[in-house]
């Protein structure tokens, strides 16, 4: 890694979260933001105690935020002993050192924060190539002097251009790193490509989804295994396949690394060798958190990544609606006569809809207290099974006489 994690593990640090509204963000989604960004910083292992939040038609290019409420925010930093301040929107090598200097506290922005996290969560050496790599990649556009250090990791005498700048020197070291970096996934995309070969022409379902929505612990549950899984975000950075058998059919259960608003395309792209597993699925199960008041901008996000980074948009897909045992609605009052919102629908009203919108492919389940699971193995089976006779139509009898024996 470039360096140690950026907020002390030992214990939570203090910290403030900015936020601003502007022409493309309302303040409601502003909150919403800011309450995704309060999670991230909680799991990274700091503690919000404060938001800050501006309206602005545009971030101010030298410090984000206005001149006042960064005096706003100096202020309660100073008075309360605040060492760390967390931004929601990338923030430019400039804007670091303007706020850092008029602060006097540690900055961060959601990428980096992210990175953090990631920086924790990897435990292979391919999680932590692929952490490193969208390091370099985040930090190249940023480089200043702060980052001269980086020069002793090269060797320094010899290895300077003719005229070059420190910054120029610090430029080409971490190209050379990233370009290793990248010579290394590919080695790594050619190994994971060889046991993917290897597993023959098994079915393969992959769990996609949002970060936090429950996709370990459905893995868990299917498969009867032990991934890692806790109610934090990116709790999965690692790739893991289990063999899972429903009634007579033998399938590959993939789990993967979950998605997020506002994440850079180029730190997606770092998990390439991951998401390869996603690009050879023949099913996806994309597993959304039904509690969540977003849900459905999380499902929009999801497919949008997935298409952009692994064109899976053609694969046929189960929504696995989870958590339906934290699911509230608020029942309109009769006497009120504005048109109902997705706030005032119940959960069999929800049912009806996605399950017309997706011909029902959608199943609805609480994983945590196995709620509908039969039901979840009910579906899956019939999908992966016309996946497998369309490989295997030899094998078609075999199932038929199965079923009727059932």
């Amino acid at each position: 890694m470039i360096e140690d994690n950026i907020i002390n593990k030992e214990e939570n640090e203090r910290t403030v979260l900015v936020g601003l509204v502007t022409q493309k963000q309302s303040e409601s989604k502003v909150n919403e933001y800011l309450d995704e960004l309060d999670f991230l910083a909680r799991t990274a292992g700091a503690e919000p105690e404060k938001r800050f939040i501006q309206k602005l038609d545009f971030p101010n290019p030298r410090t984000y935020v206005g001149t006042g409420k960064l005096e706003e925010i100096r202020k309660y930093v100073e008075d309360n002993d605040i060492g760390l301040v967390i931004f929601d929107d990338d923030l430019s090598s400039k804007q670091v050192l303007n706020i850092e200097k008029e602060l006097k506290a540690k900055i961060l922005d959601r990428t980096s924060l992210i990175l953090d996290i990631f920086a924790k969560r990897a435990q292979t050496a391919t999680a932590r190539t692929q952490v490193e790599l969208a390091q370099y990649q985040y930090l190249l556009p940023r480089l200043t002097r702060m980052w001269t250090h980086l020069e002793r990791q090269r060797g320094g005498i010899g290895m300077r251009g003719p005229g070059e700048t420190q910054i120029e020197t610090d430029r080409r070291i971490i190209l050379d790193k990233i370009s290793r970096l990248k010579e290394e996934l590919k080695d790594i995309d050619k190994q994971k490509s060889m046991q993917r070969k290897n597993r023959g022409k098994m079915t393969r379902v992959a769990l996609v989804g949002y970060t936090n929505v429950g996709k370990s612990t459905l893995m868990n549950l299917l498969s009867k295994s032990e991934v890692f899984a806790e109610n934090k975000l990116f709790a999965t950075l690692d790739t893991t396949v289990r063999k899972v058998t429903i009634d007579n059919l033998p399938f590959l259960l993939t789990d993967t690394v979950g998605f997020i608003r506002k994440l850079p395309t180029h730190l997606v792209e770092s998990f390439k060798s991951t998401l390869d597993e996603v690009r050879d699925a023949d099913l996806l199960l994309h597993v959304v958190d039904v509690s969540h008041p977003q849900f459905e901008e999380q499902i929009e996000v999801v497919e949008k990544t997935l298409n952009e980074v692994c064109g899976a948009a053609c694969k046929p897909v189960i929504l696995v609606f989870n958590k339906i045992d934290a699911f509230t609605f608020k029942p309109k009052d009769p006497d009120d006569l504005t048109p109902a919102t997705k706030e005032n629908m119940s959960l069999e009203d929800f049912k009806k809809t996605w399950m017309a919108k997706m011909n029902n492919n959608c199943v609805f389940i609480s994983a945590k207290e196995k709620t509908n699971i039969d039901q979840l193995k009910e579906i899956l089976y019939r999908k992966a099974k016309e996946i497998h006779v369309e490989r295997f139509p030899y094998n078609d009898f075999l199932f038929q006489k199965y079923d009727e024996e059932e």
